[in-house]
């Protein structure tokens, strides 16, 4: 249910961020939702102490921050100038991104059948985002939000070694406020009283989604939610035909099944195999927070499975 929550959410969130696109440019809408992120995490940050501030590694822990912050900006671009149905299908392309940036970053090795299932998968991009022969602006931003996204995560999968959840929050937010504010600025309109209401209810309602989908993964399995995290592409095309009258082609339809047909046996078949659960992210960018919480909760449940080792062997 919380996994069902989050999708709930993220497509509520989706809906706001189009509504609001409409007078507003997308990147300022993204600065608001890292406000809201830094203003949540706030409290968090502080029962932590100094610890939350040290990072082990400051420099891939800024990379890290600049590179989920394009993701943010290039998906709510995507959102803005794209039916609700393609961006949200597009978006699941991460997990596709995600096997080649493992084999060239992590060195993790792949094998036939995961290089099958992400070429079907680039397939199901190519569906979606040729239907006439032109590939849209948003389309290829959307793309974009896609690997910037699974590069975020491979770059978590690297700092979740070494530094604690807090450290991961507080940096993910503070960069990507600051690096969202760039180029909001050139874009700069001052949002009236209703439209700061909308500005601010968008990003409570992203920090809520987050917290459903980090509460569903610490306590159930990542192959299992993952298949419901897909009623996104469901709940985002009801939202687009009901609220913008968007009827999605054919091309929508069989270019979603595919991504997420190709997604799903990726994630399923990591997690068989993977050291650790990896919790899919948003299209926002930002979503590598469930990710690093996934983390973490392995990290610490091998940490008891070896105390108990020990206090086993000393008996």
């Amino acid at each position: 249910m919380w996994v069902l929550a989050s999708a709930v959410l993220f497509t509520v969130m989706q809906v706001l961020v189009k509504l609001l696109g409409g007078s507003l440019h997308s990147f300022e809408i993204a600065f608001f939702r890292a406000l809201t992120g830094v203003v949540f995490i706030g409290p968090l940050i502080l029962r932590t102490g100094t610890a939350g501030f040290r990072a082990s590694r400051p420099g891939l822990m800024i990379i890290r921050g600049v590179v989920g912050s394009t993701a943010m900006l290039l998906g709510f671009y995507a959102i803005a100038n794209l039916p609700l149905a393609d961006a949200t299908s597009i978006s699941f392309a991460r997990a596709l991104f995600v096997v080649p940036l493992a084999v060239l970053i992590l060195g993790e090795p792949i094998g036939p059948r995961r290089i099958m299932a992400t070429l079907v998968g680039f397939a199901g991009v190519l569906i979606i985002s040729w239907p006439s022969g032109t590939i849209e602006l948003g389309t290829l931003a959307a793309v974009g939000n896609a690997f910037f996204v699974a590069l975020a995560i491979i770059f978590v999968k690297i700092l979740a070694r070494t530094d604690s959840t807090a450290t991961l929050l507080f940096y993910s937010g503070v960069i990507g406020m600051i690096t969202t504010a760039i180029p909001a600025s050139l874009y700069w309109q001052w949002p009236n009283l209703e439209q700061l209401a909308l500005l601010f209810l968008m990003g409570g309602v992203g920090v809520a989604a987050h917290s459903c989908f980090i509460r569903a993964y610490s306590i159930g399995e990542a192959s299992a939610l993952a298949p419901i995290d897909y009623t996104r592409i469901i709940f985002s095309t009801a939202a687009g035909f009901l609220i913008f009258a968007t009827v999605p082609g054919w091309q929508t339809a069989v270019g979603a099944v595919i991504i997420a047909g190709s997604s799903l046996y990726i994630t399923l078949r990591e997690a068989q195999t993977a050291d650790v659960e990896a919790a899919p992210s948003d299209e926002t960018g930002a979503p590598a927070e469930p990710l690093e919480y996934a983390l973490r909760q392995k990290e610490e449940r091998d940490m008891v499975d070896r105390l108990k080792r020990e206090k086993s062997d000393e008996a």
